[in-house]
């Protein structure tokens, strides 16, 4: 097996360092949130978005008239974007079925999906508004029923953004805060005097938001972990290195931490993309994030075969996957771990970020190994239930529960299955003993 980094990124020693500092930073923020509510959080909208107001909830008003500044049609391409979410989160929901099976005569069992009961929605918008994430985590909560749905955004040069505002409440949020950061989750998560806790945390962010929903995890649900955006490009000789460069640049001016990696098993191609990149820098308005992103996060690793381009992408489970080779189906059938796919030229990593009705909130940093990307399902809770409806059941059940309780030795749990056994049987079991 040969496999070749022709460029390499941040060493992990480092990586791992600027996690670490973060995490410090996130847990003294929380703790003074929780301690001082609404004074912590207003403090903090000051000292990192230079905003204050009397309260951070945009009042019906507010969201009227931001609204009716944006144009005719950004309004009605929002009004699209947002239409091709939901249409998906609908077939995803409908997918989703309450079961309830008889496994044996007298014996039901079922489950139910419960919509969660509030949720609090993240939409980034510090550096770049981010329209659609509403669409991602707001409208999508509303196809699952949730019936409280909260959803923070910073301000964007010092007021709300009115696309971002107008996403959130065409998409269902019955509350809008002008709050960015780690004081808008913790709020979310923990409540203040003026913001009522939520039950689930969802949206991406920066490292810092990131890092907010981690520790608050436990306390709150939250969607997944959602750092700073990863792409990679798998790539052959069937594309060539503008398509390539474009699709890795792209992503990388998300911000200053976004890795960026060239999988591919033509050499050629590998030293044009990194000789495009270069050419697309110059003039590239974004540069100024994307170039930093590509210096210390960006990768071009040179394999053999394609088997080994599957095994290094399966390693990484980067969030995005752009598959552009003559065997696209291919890795679609045959990769474990990833954020999502995009297969072949025709799409790209944009089109799931704005338009094409998936959801763009996906797992980093690996998470893809263990878990897919926020979806409809996330908003719902599988509870399940039982039912014994005949004595004969009722007996036969009970008498199997005592004797397994008993062999564990749980006398407690046995009485309560001899109880049934006595009275629905007509079987004499002695305390502590085992039915028949």
């Amino acid at each position: 097996m040969t496999i070749e980094h022709l460029k390499r990124g941040k060493p992990e020693a480092d990586r791992a360092e600027d996690d670490a500092k973060t995490a410090a930073v996130v847990a003294a923020t929380l703790k003074d949130i929780e301690t001082r509510g609404d004074t912590a959080v207003r403090e903090l909208a000051n000292k990192f978005d230079g905003y204050d107001r009397d309260s951070y909830r945009l009042s019906q008003d507010e969201i009227d008239a931001l609204i009716a500044k944006v144009s005719p049609r950004d309004l009605e391409d929002i009004k699209f974007a947002q239409s091709q979410v939901v249409n998906f989160a609908q077939a995803q929901r409908d997918s989703m079925l309450d079961i309830e099976v008889e496994t044996m005569p007298g014996v039901i069992l079922g489950h139910k999906n419960i919509p969660v009961q509030s949720v609090g929605c993240y939409v980034p918008g510090g550096k770049f508004p981010m329209v659609a994430s509403a669409h991602m985590s707001v409208a999508t909560a509303k196809v699952a029923g949730v019936p409280r749905i909260i959803a923070c955004t910073p301000p964007f040069n010092g007021e709300p953004n009115p696309a971002v505002i107008a996403a959130m409440h065409l998409g269902g949020a019955h509350e809008i805060y002008v709050l960015g950061g780690i004081q808008a989750v913790g709020a979310m998560a923990l409540g203040t005097e003026t913001i009522d806790p939520v039950h689930l945390l969802v949206g991406p962010g920066n490292a810092f938001v990131a890092e907010a929903k981690r520790q608050l995890f436990g306390r709150v649900g939250i969607d997944l972990f959602a750092g700073p955006t990863e792409t990679m490009v798998i790539a052959d000789e069937t594309v060539d290195a503008e398509m390539c460069a474009t699709d890795l640049l792209g992503q990388a001016e998300h911000g200053y931490n976004s890795p960026a990696v060239l999988v591919t098993n033509s050499r050629k191609l590998a030293e044009d993309t990194l000789t495009e990149i270069d050419r697309i820098l110059e003039i590239l308005p974004t540069a100024g994030t994307a170039g930093v992103s590509w210096q210390d996060y960006g990768e071009v690793i040179l394999c053999d075969t394609y088997d080994e381009m599957l095994e290094v992408a399966d390693d990484i489970a980067s969030e995005h996957v752009q598959v552009m080779t003559d065997r696209d189906d291919w890795f679609l059938e045959n990769m474990t771990c990833y954020g999502a796919l995009f297969l072949g030229p025709r799409t790209n990593v944009s089109n799931g970020d704005k338009v094409i009705g998936t959801n763009h909130t996906l797992p980093t940093k690996k998470a893809g190994r263990y878990t897919g990307g926020l979806w409809v399902g996330k908003y719902l809770k599988t509870h399940s239930y039982q039912k014994i409806t005949t004595d004969e059941a009722a007996a036969k059940i009970g008498a199997y529960g005592s004797r397994l309780c008993l062999l564990e030795g749980f006398v407690g749990h046995a009485e309560q299955c001899n109880l049934r056994v006595r009275r629905y049987g007509g079987q004499n079991v002695p305390y502590g003993e085992a039915a028949e």
